[in-house]
């Protein structure tokens, strides 16, 4: 069919136009996250997972101000004398005593397996959860996407964490990962495992081919103690013991809980230990706001190990103390000091 050459330009005008008008009735797409593409194609590249299926689950996750909030207000903010009666209640250490009881064979097969102390384990779940009731209520997608991708302060740290939830395997978790539910910082089941501690550290205990660290106490327990093993935990070991300043005690700041001294030095600065404990001991001291003023504390390679689950001493003493009216109330005659 022959074509007038000079309708060409009018054709062309009108094509144009229909194509726009046809893209302003399309719906839509899906707002991508600041960064999703780069982390599509790192996550894909590190594990050859489908960049189509990756980018589905991104887009159906959702920034969450409700997160932005809870993260910039945490107890570990608030001084010891506040921070304890959060989590040292009556209810908390009844709960733990019969929860010890109740699971008494599994949680001592699992201490003795990897050396430490189940009160202990049954502490952390105690504080982080108590004992499974309350294992969070953001969607963990949710949660790191948040904090991963709008939150600078701490940009770094969550986004590697959501790049390792992308990564791992469906057989680490406890379900279809869109549906996994956890803190506000994407910690998940009744220990709180960040991702990278669930590729680190989690344990298929009770040999079914999957962790699920929301349904299996097997792979809960033996977790929780493979996480402190691996960080060193010392089996028998003290944990932390009250000191005694002396008027002239010589003022000591600690960075950390890392033990960085004999226990001698530090008495011979002027802290007295209220209980026989071994003078070469390597130790720290922490300083902490009590109820009935300042209260001192030596603490040892095992307070530190619990504060590699959560860095904060108050969490530490807290798990602790927690630990040893657990021990105290279900007759453990061998528990950590």
């Amino acid at each position: 069919m022959h074509l007038n050459s000079a309708s060409l330009p009018t054709r062309r005008l009108v094509a144009t136009l229909g194509l726009l008008v046809a893209a302003a009735c399309m719906p839509a797409l899906a707002q991508t996250h600041p960064g999703q593409d780069q982390l599509v194609s790192e996550v894909a590249r590190d594990t050859g997972k489908d960049p189509q299926a990756l980018n589905a689950l991104l887009d159906g996750a959702r920034k969450q101000q409700s997160i932005l909030d809870a993260i910039s207000r945490p107890a570990e903010a608030k001084p010891w004398k506040d921070y304890r009666p959060i989590f040292i209640t009556p209810q908390r250490i009844n709960d733990g005593i019969a929860f010890y009881r109740a699971h008494r064979g599994l949680l001592e097969s699992i201490g003795r397996q990897y050396g430490v102390a189940p009160e202990y384990i049954v502490a952390i779940i105690g504080v982080e959860t108590s004992y499974g009731r309350n294992t969070g209520k953001y969607k963990v997608l949710d949660a790191l996407v948040t904090l991963g991708l709008y939150y600078p302060p701490r940009a770094s740290f969550f986004r590697g964490e959501l790049k390792t939830l992308l990564e791992l395997p469906d057989n680490h978790l406890a379900g279809p990962l869109d549906t996994l539910t956890g803190s506000y910082a994407g910690a998940q089941g009744w220990g709180q495992f960040m991702p990278s501690s669930i590729r680190d550290y989690a344990v298929d205990a009770d040999g079914d081919g999957r962790i699920d660290l929301k349904n299996s106490l097997p792979d809960i327990f033996a977790s929780v103690a493979n996480y402190f093993a691996k960080h060193g935990w010392q089996t028998g070991g003290p944990v932390a013991a009250r000191a005694q300043a002396d008027g002239a005690a010589k003022p000591i700041t600690v960075k950390d809980s890392s033990p960085q001294w004999a226990l001698e030095q530090l008495e011979a600065w002027g802290y007295a230990p209220g209980q026989l404990l071994n003078p070469g001991q390597p130790s720290s001291l922490q300083s902490l706001d009590g109820e009935n003023g300042k209260e001192y504390w030596f603490t040892f390679q095992n307070f530190y190990v619990i504060t590699k689950y959560n860095r904060s001493p108050l969490y530490a003493l807290a798990v602790h103390q927690l630990a040893q009216a657990i021990a105290q109330g279900a007759g453990v005659t061998d528990s950590a000091q």
